[in-house]
C-alpha cells in the first residue's frame, strides 16, 4: 500500500499504484539476470524472459481494445513471436516500461461516468466494460511479473 494518488479518483489511482508494482517488481527480477538465465527454461517452466515479453506485448494489445480499436496485423504477428526471445534484460524492461507507461496515460484519461462503456475483445469481440479491461490489464501484469519472478530465482538457483 502506497497510499491515495491525490487528486484521482480511487479506482483509477489503484490501478497507477498496480502499474508502479509491476514495473518496479519486474525490474528487481530481471535486472540481475545473465542472457543464459533469462532466457532459461528451470524444470520446463517458461522463461522469465517470456514473462516480461509477453507483458509488454499483452498490455500493449489489451491497451488498444482499451482505447476502442482492435489489433492490426502488426500486433497480431508480435503476438507469435513473444514465445522465443534474445533480448537482453534492459531491452524487455525498457519494453515493459514503454508498454506500462501507455497503460498509466490512458488510466488517467479515464473518467468514472465512461467505466462502463463497453470495449470489444478478439476476434470474438468479446464485450466488456472500459473498468474491467482496465482492472484485467494490471491483473494480467500481477500475474506476469509474479512467474517471471519465480522462473528469475529458479534460473539464478540452477545456474550457481
Amino acid at each position: 500500500m502506497r497510499g491515495i494518488v491525490p487528486g484521482i479518483d480511487p479506482v483509477i489511482g489503484h490501478l497507477l499504484r498496480a502499474s508502479e508494482h509491476i514495473r518496479e517488481d519486474l525490474e528487481r527480477a530481471l535486472s540481475p539476470l545473465s542472457s543464459a538465465q533469462l532466457w532459461a527454461k528451470p524444470d520446463g517452466m517458461t522463461s522469465a524472459g517470456f514473462h516480461a515479453k509477453h507483458l509488454a506485448g499483452s498490455t500493449e494489445r489489451l491497451s488498444t481494445y482499451l482505447e476502442g480499436h482492435q489489433l492490426n496485423a502488426d500486433q497480431l504477428a508480435a503476438m507469435k513471436a513473444e514465445s522465443a526471445g534474445a533480448e537482453s534484460a534492459e531491452e524487455l524492461i525498457a519494453a515493459v516500461r514503454s508498454a506500462l507507461a501507455r497503460y498509466e496515460e490512458l488510466v488517467r484519461a479515464l473518467s468514472p461516468e465512461h467505466f462502463g462503456d463497453v470495449r470489444e475483445i478478439g476476434r470474438k469481440r468479446l464485450q466488456t466494460t472500459v473498468i474491467s479491461l482496465a482492472i484485467h490489464i494490471a491483473e494480467h501484469g500481477q500475474r506476469h511479473v509474479g512467474q517471471a519472478i519465480s522462473a528469475a530465482k529458479l534460473a539464478r538457483v540452477r545456474q550457481a
